[in-house]
């Protein structure tokens, strides 16, 4: 399994929203400029997360996004899935592959728990202990 730019940059998004979590709206503009990503493409990220209930948005002068729930309630298996559709290894097995379908569905089951079981609170927590741009994700 590969996670895309949209997966990676959407929890981008609600990491940098679940830091400042009870602050009020943030401005896309300044998650795009401290992370050095294009705002447009930010932008295109935060409908299916607001459709989903992950985001709300806030308009006016000082409007921007916020959490709609705590970092604590949101993992990123939620965001995974919102943004990049449901969690699948391998697609297509027949019955010739019969031998390997108790490993992948093994290893999915590991990678959806590790997804389902790591909140946005864990994801800020281990960014506190990691350099910036030090880190990458790999599945």
């Amino acid at each position: 399994m590969k996670i895309s730019t949209r997966g990676r940059y959407g929890l981008t998004i609600i990491v940098e929203l679940g830091s400042k979590f009870g602050e009020g709206p943030i401005p896309l503009r300044k998650i795009a400029e401290e992370q050095n990503l294009s705002e447009a493409y930010l932008e295109q990220l935060i409908p299916p997360l607001r459709n989903n209930g992950i985001v709300k948005s806030v308009r006016g002068a000082y409007g921007g996004y916020k959490l709609a729930k705590p970092p604590t309630e949101i993992t990123a298996g939620d965001v995974i899935r919102i943004l990049e559709g449901p969690i699948q290894l391998v697609e297509g097995l027949d019955e010739t592959d019969m031998p390997q379908q108790e490993l992948w569905k093994r290893i999915g089951e590991a990678v959806r728990s590790v997804l389902d079981t790591t909140t946005i609170a864990d994801l800020m927590e281990s960014e506190k202990m990691t350099e910036p741009d030090s880190y990458m994700f790999y599945i």
